[in-house]
C-alpha cells in the first residue's frame, strides 16, 4: 500500500511539473530558442516517467523521477542565479511556486521509493 501511494504521488509530481512547463511554455518559452524546446523534451519526459513509475514497479523509472525533479529544479536554480541560456527568473509567479513544489515533491517521494522492497509494506 505505502508502495503504491508513493508510486502515485510521484507520478502525480511529475505530471503537475509538466503541466507547469506546458503552461510557461505557451505563455512565453515558445518564443526562446533553447528553453522553449527543452520545455517541451520536460512536458513529454515528465509524461513518459509518470506512466513508468505507475505501470513498471522497478527502479529505474523511480530513478529517472528522481533525475527529473533534480535536473529541473537545477536549471531553475540556475535561471534564478547566474541565467539559463538567457532566461533569468525571479521567483514572482504561481507558476514558478507550483513548479518548485511538484519538482521536490518528485525527489522527496521518490527516494523512499527507491529504496522499499516489494512486499515490504504489507
Amino acid at each position: 500500500m505505502i508502495r503504491w501511494l508513493l508510486r502515485a504521488v510521484v507520478a502525480a509530481s511529475l505530471l503537475g511539473s509538466t503541466w507547469v512547463h506546458y503552461v510557461v511554455w505557451q505563455d512565453w518559452a515558445a518564443e526562446t530558442d533553447v528553453v522553449g524546446p527543452l520545455f517541451l523534451v520536460n512536458v513529454v519526459a515528465g509524461v513518459v516517467i509518470a506512466v513508468a513509475v505507475l505501470v513498471w514497479h522497478h527502479w529505474l523509472p523511480v530513478l529517472a523521477a528522481i533525475g527529473f525533479g533534480l535536473a529541473t529544479l537545477g536549471a531553475y536554480v540556475l535561471s534564478l542565479t547566474t541565467g539559463f541560456f538567457g532566461v533569468s527568473e525571479r521567483f514572482t509567479t504561481q507558476a514558478e511556486l507550483w513548479g518548485l513544489i511538484t519538482e521536490v515533491a518528485c525527489v522527496v517521494f521518490a527516494l523512499p521509493l527507491l529504496f522499499l522492497r516489494e512486499g515490504t509494506d504489507r
